[in-house]
């Protein structure tokens, strides 16, 4: 009975000792963030919240400029008015092909003009032949759907299928505006355009490749430039990358941005993460784009990435929001054109002594 006492008073005593230890041990520690950085996170917040209150009025204030400007597309339906003749006045579907049928006129290619273009020229062919002075009113009664994809830092991804025309903005406003960790550029990508499968198309001509345009969110939101304010087509995509990137475009095989912090990364391995020079590339004229940290100056640097490659150049070090741009060759195209017609030549059973 006294050895059970005695192992319950050990158990208790080491028991009360676990409690004391416990209480008394120090909190853990939290970590210190610096008075800098809570400035400038302190100034993101402020950034990307003025930002977005010029988003929404934006979106507002050119609504209407862009439907003034709207293209004529497939699909669009249209309430064409004659003052003159009321058997004229129609409502029409814009075929896939782009045209439209009116009577008197026969058929006539819409695509590509605004209504107010398209009323000048219904007025002018009726002026030639059927009346004098006619009025013509041509209203677009329904706007063919487009599906516009946003991605990266904003506060609502996603698909966004829209009707008329839209540009930057509205889309931006559509997407919840842009979170706090938003880069100081937008890309625009738009993918090659194949509408005709029929018609043979030149490779590079601008409808058949695809084009990426890099937006400064600085110029277009905060200093009001709104030739930065886009308008877009069906199939384009937005995208957002976070702070802390480089930025690598052009003839390179992978263009994007590539995160930053906390590494160092020079020009010849940024070009290594776009998956290399392209084929038609000018790597001996390319170009660092950099940003001054209040992004209202940039200094443009020049890189041979050949030299750099072979040793006889030094290899630059980036700092976050570089963009590296890779021209294309003139003479590379030109010779890669004529590779490709030579193959495509000897395969339909031409050899290279008849040409």
């Amino acid at each position: 009975m006294n050895l059970k006492k005695l192992i319950l008073f050990f158990t208790c005593f080491i028991f009360i000792i676990f409690v004391i230890s416990c209480a008394s041990s120090p909190p853990p520690k939290r970590e210190v963030i610096s008075p800098e950085t809570q400035m400038r996170e302190i100034e993101t917040s402020k950034r990307v919240k003025e930002m977005n209150e010029k988003i929404l009025m934006s979106a507002h204030s050119s609504r209407r400029d862009l439907y003034r400007d709207y293209k004529i597309g497939p699909e669009d339906l249209l309430e064409i008015s004659v003052f003159e003749d009321e058997k004229l006045n129609k409502t029409v579907r814009v075929s896939s092909q782009g045209n439209i049928s009116l009577p008197l006129l026969g058929v006539l290619k819409v695509k590509g003009l605004t209504a107010n273009e398209l009323e000048k020229e219904i007025r002018d062919l009726l002026a030639e032949k059927y009346f004098q002075d006619p009025h013509v009113s041509v209203f677009i009664k329904e706007y063919r759907n487009q599906r516009i994809s946003v991605m990266g830092a904003v506060e609502k991804p996603g698909v966004y299928d829209v009707t008329g025309q839209k540009a930057i903005l509205d889309i931006l406003a559509m997407a919840g505006g842009l979170k706090e960790d938003a880069g100081q550029l937008l890309f625009l990508i738009r993918p090659p355009k194949f509408e005709d499968e029929k018609v043979k198309v030149k490779k590079d001509s601008d409808d058949q490749t695809l084009k990426t345009f890099m937006i400064d969110l600085e110029g277009l939101l905060m200093k009001g430039d709104l030739a930065l304010n886009l308008p877009l087509m069906n199939g384009d995509v937005i995208n957002i990358p976070v702070s802390g990137k480089i930025f690598v475009g052009g003839e390179v095989k992978s263009p994007g941005g590539f995160p930053l912090k906390g590494k160092k990364l020079t020009v010849s391995q940024a070009i290594s993460l776009a998956g290399g020079l392209g084929s038609k590339a000018a790597g001996s004229e390319t170009k660092i784009f950099r940003y001054s940290e209040k992004g209202t100056d940039k200094e443009i640097l020049s890189a041979n990435v050949y030299a750099i490659q072979k040793g006889q150049e030094g290899d630059l070090y980036l700092k976050e929001n570089d963009i590296i741009i890779v021209p294309k060759s003139g003479t590379k195209a030109f010779l890669i054109e004529l590779r490709d017609t030579v193959k495509g030549l000897l395969g339909f059973g031409f050899s290279l002594g008849t040409l």
